[in-house]
């Protein structure tokens, strides 16, 4: 009994500290929640009035017009469809030939390409910018499409997801008479659902997110994305927080959308980096 009460005790206590970092951490998004229902005069008054005693619906038909969002919507939509597809293709490939294919300087390879995985975004962010400018891609989704479809996390976490199947699999396939693409594609990546679930969902939410990427690559009105749209809600001197916490609820559609549907192989992919290679 002793020991038993000794096990509940430091797991109910885990499990108390993970129920307390889960409020802390759903706060704001309750306050943007709340806020797109607000006033502007509304949105900073102190103490927090969590439930707004009038609902103002009319916020979001209000961002949805006073700025071309269904554009920026499908323009964000575009962007992250075409690099979460661009990112699965590559990255299950670049993984399949690190994990199941050898030949000579593999090793060091990875080891250089998972390098640039370390790299910060600023230290290159000149260079890809004259490279995108040398291609004639500057204000054009293509810029973002190309720079973004290669991902060395995406590259690493699949893998040591395919470094973790019984290569067996990739043996009697062969002995049978199928060729590497046949096996990396009708045995291996119906076994790695977990893996392209989990790098779907990470690539989908950081493009549809990022606002650094289009800021530098993308002047015109017509091309910009969601990030950028909201953020032109911002004056120099007024800034429209209630119609920005709105715009920000709607935006969160997709992202949400597209975790529920890959939910069931998330938790099993997202422990893929931990199969030793």
């Amino acid at each position: 009994m002793g020991q038993l009460l000794g096990r509940a005790v430091p797991k109910s206590l885990a499990h108390l500290f993970m129920i307390l970092i889960s409020l802390v951490m759903i706060v704001p998004f309750l306050w943007m929640l709340s806020t797109s229902f607000k006033l502007q005069e509304e949105v900073f008054q102190y103490p927090i009035q969590w439930i707004p005693q009038v609902f103002h619906f009319e916020n979001y038909v209000e961002v949805w017009t006073s700025i071309p969002f269904p554009l920026y919507y499908f323009n964000s939509l575009k962007v992250s469809i075409l690099v979460t597809l661009g990112q699965l293709i590559t990255c299950s490939l670049a993984g399949y030939a690190f994990a199941r294919l050898d030949f000579p300087g593999k090793n060091r390879l990875f080891i250089m390409y998972f390098a640039a995985f370390m790299i910060p975004y600023q230290v290159i962010m000149i260079p890809q910018y004259f490279v995108i400018k040398k291609l004639g891609l500057v204000d054009s989704h293509w810029a973002l499409i190309l720079l973004e479809i290669f991902s060395p996390y995406g590259v690493f976490l699949m893998r040591q997801f395919l470094s973790g199947i019984s290569k067996e699999l990739s043996e009697a396939a062969r002995i049978d008479g199928c060729n590497e693409f046949g096996i990396f594609a009708r045995i291996i990546m119906p076994l790695a659902k977990p893996a392209l679930a989990t790098l779907g969902i990470f690539a989908f939410s950081w493009v549809w997110n990022d606002f650094q990427a289009p800021l530098i690559y993308l002047t015109s009105d017509s091309l910009k994305t969601l990030p950028l749209g909201l953020a032109s809600l911002n004056g120099e001197f007024t800034s429209q927080t209630q119609l920005i916490m709105a715009g920000t609820v709607l935006s969160l559609i997709p992202v949400v959308t597209v975790f529920l549907f890959f939910q069931r192989y998330f938790i099993s992919g997202i422990t893929a980096g931990s199969v030793k290679g």
